[in-house]
């Protein structure tokens, strides 16, 4: 028997969605250079206010909604900012405000930074998502929808 096509964004549903997203009337990001996204929805593959928004939408459906900081990514953290001596930057690394960086935790794992001060002693980096305390206008199209696979869903991506 062979499965049907699912007919609105549910779990385990593979969504191609086109969007715009705009903070103040200025967009942010786009698929409009690209190609549309795809992920499976339910999987927290986007932000949780996307994903919320777009259940029960079919393909070819558009909506327009506001996805708060607590749904997007998260409020700005006042503990994450730091001030880091200048001389733990490298000369070839231009130390100036709006410049982002991609650094190692102690682990290793690689964290994002964005340089908001530089001074003649320390440069303040800060962790958060640049989006963060931001509320964000999206303006979405379900392109298509199909079901995912069990070797997608069991590798937790699109194929």
């Amino acid at each position: 028997m062979k499965e049907t096509q699912p007919v609105m964004v549910e779990d385990d549903v593979i969504v191609t969605l086109s969007y715009t997203v705009t903070v103040d009337g200025e967009t942010v990001d786009s698929s409009d250079e690209g190609e549309p996204i795809e992920f499976i929805q339910g999987k927290g593959m986007v932000i949780r206010g996307l994903e919320s928004a777009l259940y029960g939408l079919g393909a070819g459906e558009r909506r327009k909604f506001t996805v708060s900081p607590a749904e997007g990514y998260g409020e700005q953290d006042p503990d994450a900012i730091a001030e880091v001596p200048r001389s733990e930057f490298p000369d070839e690394i231009p130390l100036e405000p709006g410049v982002e960086l991609l650094l190692k935790d102690e682990d290793g794992d690689e964290i994002e930074a964005h340089i908001i001060a530089v001074s003649e002693d320390s440069v303040t980096l800060d962790f958060n998502h640049p989006m963060a305390g931001i509320d964000l206008d999206f303006n979405v199209e379900v392109i298509a929808l199909r079901r995912a696979t069990p070797e997608e869903l069991d590798h937790g991506h699109v194929h």
